[in-house]
């Protein structure tokens, strides 16, 4: 059989170059447009109601606003005969309440067409909460990942892989913020996944690496990471692609509830494949890595023991 000999290296200053592109549109989509926080983390109500053929949003809204609901945030939800509700936090009434005035709202719009499907409450108080805990989780996921390969490994691939993870959750992120897809609990779940799926690709890559650094005796460095690259191309096309086919049935079929989750996962897993190719083996290549670096420490006086050893 044939092996790869495909010259990632070589495109490294180009798909870095990318890189920092995607990560620039990210990063300033985020400070200027922000995410579109869901309930989770906004506090509000939400409330998803059936009809029993299809509805116009526009007279939903119409209904809403002539019941004093005007900020209210209306959408399809699967399907043209379901409709999604959000609602802005409100001190003055309960939860019970708002859910009784805005279905007899549409009640009135709508006579015996109307069924209450589920109503979610989040005080604006747990919403700050989750927005907090939920930033500290992936700074301390990324912190501890730092930690672990830099004993795993050695200092030079430990940056690498943080600034792979960074670069992947930065471009998701983005991706969320430029087309203001809903960002909520399952989302922030799936960025959490995301970062140990690109972390796991990463190690594989970097032990391969870590291998050939010490059992090529030939070869520059940028040599034996693009021969490591072309060993685990084929592990990491399967694992991604099987993957990726898992996230796509789950978008288009799953429904509603979980297409947030999916998406992210999605983003992420083609970002993280991409990241542990050119990003994470870049990075070691930019620090200078050589075979010094990884050649195994030997222990004082090893060398006169295998003295005395011989016969």
């Amino acid at each position: 059989m044939k092996k790869m000999t495909l010259d990632f290296m070589g495109k490294r200053r180009f798909a870095m170059s990318l890189s920092l592109v995607l990560i620039v549109i990210s990063l300033a989509s985020l400070f200027t447009r922000g995410l579109e926080l869901g309930i989770d983390f906004t506090g509000g109500t939400l409330i998803e109601v059936g009809y029993e053929t299809p509805v116009n949003l526009r007279g939903v809204r119409d209904a809403l606003d002539t019941a004093g609901f005007d900020d209210a945030i209306v959408q399809h939800f699967g399907s043209s005969m379901e409709v999604l509700i959000r609602l802005a936090p409100d001190e003055s009434m309960d939860n019970a309440e708002i859910s009784t005035q805005v279905l007899r709202a549409l009640h009135k719009a709508y006579p015996d067409e109307v069924e209450m499907r589920r109503v979610e409450f989040v005080g604006p108080q747990i919403g700050e909460e989750l927005t907090e805990d939920g930033g500290l989780a992936m700074l301390w996921a990324l912190a501890g990942i730092l930690i672990y390969v830099a004993f795993r490994f050695e200092w030079r691939f430990a940056v690498g892989s943080v600034l792979a993870l960074v670069h992947d959750v930065v471009i998701t992120l983005g991706i969320f913020s430029i087309f203001q897809f809903e960002f909520n609990l399952t989302v922030l779940a799936a960025i959490l996944a995301v970062i140990g799926y690109s972390l796991n690709d990463t190690i594989v890559v970097y032990d391969r690496i870590r291998e050939n650094f010490r059992k090529m005796r030939k070869g520059t460095s940028e040599v034996i990471v693009n021969t490591s690259l072309n060993q685990t191309l084929s592990r990491t096309l399967v694992t991604s692609l099987t993957t990726v086919l898992v996230l796509i049935t789950l978008f288009v079929l799953g429904g509603e509830i979980i297409h947030g989750f999916a998406l992210a996962l999605l983003v992420g897993v083609i970002v993280g494949t991409y990241s542990s190719v050119y990003v994470a083996s870049s990075s070691i290549l930019m620090m200078g890595i050589s075979k010094e670096d990884l050649m195994p420490v030997k222990k004082e006086g090893e060398d006169q023991d295998d003295l005395l050893e011989t016969p």
